[in-house]
Formats: C-alpha cells, structure tokens, sequence
C-alpha cells in the first residue's frame, strides 16, 4: 500500500468510524424517546383545561423532537456509509504515485478488449450457424455464456459486438492515453516557488498542489477570488490548493494576474 492508498485507507475508516458512532447515538436517542413515549398511557389524550394540559403538551413535544433527533442521526449514519463506500471508487487519481504504472494497465486491458471485439465480430462473420460462430468465440477466449450473449440478434437482427461499443472503447483509450500523456509531463515539471503581490506561489510536484501562500488570513475579496477559481483552503498545507494539472494550472494564471494588478 503506497502513501495515497493508506490515506485512503484512513479516510475510509473516519467515515466508518463516525456512521457506526452516528448509528449507535441514534439506536440510543430512539430507546429513549420510546421509554418516554411509554409514560403516556395507551390512547390518554392530552386534558384540554386541565392544570396538567401545558406539562403534557411540553413532555410530548419533548418526545416529538427526540424522535427527530433519532432519525436525523440515522440519516447521519446512513451519509458517512455512502461516503465509506463511496472511497476509491472514482477512477485512478492523479495524487496516487502509483497513477501511471494503473493507467498503463488499464490501457493494456482496454486495447486488449478492443482487439478482442474486432477478433470476435471477424469469427462470427466467418461462420454461418450459432454453433460454429459459438465455437471459434470459444476459441478466442469467450465463455459459452458470453459466446451466447455475442451472437445473439439485436433489435435490427445483427449479431456481434455493436459499431458503438467499438467506438466507445476506442474513446477511452484515447482519454487514458491523454491522461499517461499529461502525467508523464507533469513529473517532467521541476518546483516553482515565486513570490507575489502579498503572497508566495507554488508548484509542488510531490504533493501534486498548485498552491497559494499568504503571510495571514486573506481579505474577504481575496480569499473570494481563491474560491471562485476552485482553491480551497489546506490547514496542513497552510495553503490555498489546487491539483497541479492544466486546469488548476490556468485557474493560478487567472488569480495571480488579479493578486499582482495594480491598484
């Protein structure tokens, strides 16, 4: 496990960490509000003009809002969950040193399907029956289930992996290439430190941050400005970042011309 898949791995568990303890004070808020709701007799409505209305109406309330609290931490639990699920599932990130080695492979797995595809369509035009074109997909690797699945007729009666499906396939590997592309001139980059008009700016090719240092907090306007062009605010960079690719690389070029214009 490299540096970036541990801090996955530790973000992952803090939201773990905070469901299970979002569930458990929820479990404990909804016993209580049912104990309280279980001082109530069964169908006692509240007694209008008696001297114990106002106290019934307060204690009912009470347990009202106590419910509340129960499902909102359940909805809590349940919003932690899906970020704990959701981590890691968002593609191969730039911040990962292992970046470049998991697009080349997946590039490899993309052009092999593509060839695969083109080999598979080839067999089945060569063959007649469903036995045989079953028989040469066998051949090329397939399995008799997807054998079966290729073969059979679409909506306009064709048979074998679609033009689409090609087409897509050879889009994606136009983008991971591009990605491998931009990577490798990325790492090519040395450090940039240079100063501004109130502010030290940054390129920092390990952490892969373009970033934003101030002496203090930023004025309101400044700080506005950062926010606009989608830098936030890094308290153990002490920094205001951004991933260093051409976007993040365009958005500083637009804040640096504002920060150093002249009054």
């Amino acid at each position: 496990m490299n540096s970036y898949e541990a801090k996955q791995a530790a973000r992952k568990a803090r939201f773990e960490e905070r469901a299970a303890k979002a569930g458990t004070e929820s479990a404990n808020v909804y016993k209580r509000a049912r104990s309280m709701g279980e001082a109530i007799p069964f169908g006692q409505p509240i007694l209008v003009g008696h001297h114990s209305e106002k106290r019934d109406r307060n204690f009912r309330e009470r347990i009202h809002n106590t419910y509340g609290k129960a499902f909102a931490l359940q909805d809590k639990a349940q919003h932690y969950e899906q970020k704990a699920a959701s981590v890691g599932t968002g593609g191969i990130s730039s911040d990962d040193p292992a970046a470049l080695d998991k697009l080349r492979a997946e590039l490899a797995s993309v052009e092999k399907s593509q060839e695969l595809m083109k080999a598979a369509n080839k067999a089945i035009r060569a063959h007649k029956t469903p036995a045989e074109q079953t028989a040469a997909l066998v051949t090329l690797g397939f399995t008799e289930a997807q054998a079966a699945e290729a073969i059979k007729p679409d909506f306009a009666g064709r048979v074998g992996f679609p033009a689409y499906a090609l087409s897509n396939n050879n889009a994606n590997m136009r983008r991971i290439k591009a990605r491998i592309a931009e990577l490798e001139q990325r790492r090519q980059r040395a450090d940039v430190e240079q100063e501004g008009n109130g502010y030290t700016y940054r390129e920092d090719t390990e952490e892969n941050r373009v970033m934003f240092v101030f002496p203090g907090k930023p004025d309101e306007g400044t700080r506005a400005l950062l926010k606009s062009h989608a830098f936030k605010w890094s308290p153990s960079r002490g920094a205001w970042v951004r991933q260093l690719n051409n976007a993040g690389l365009w958005a500083a070029e637009q804040v640096r011309a504002k920060l150093d214009k002249p009054e």
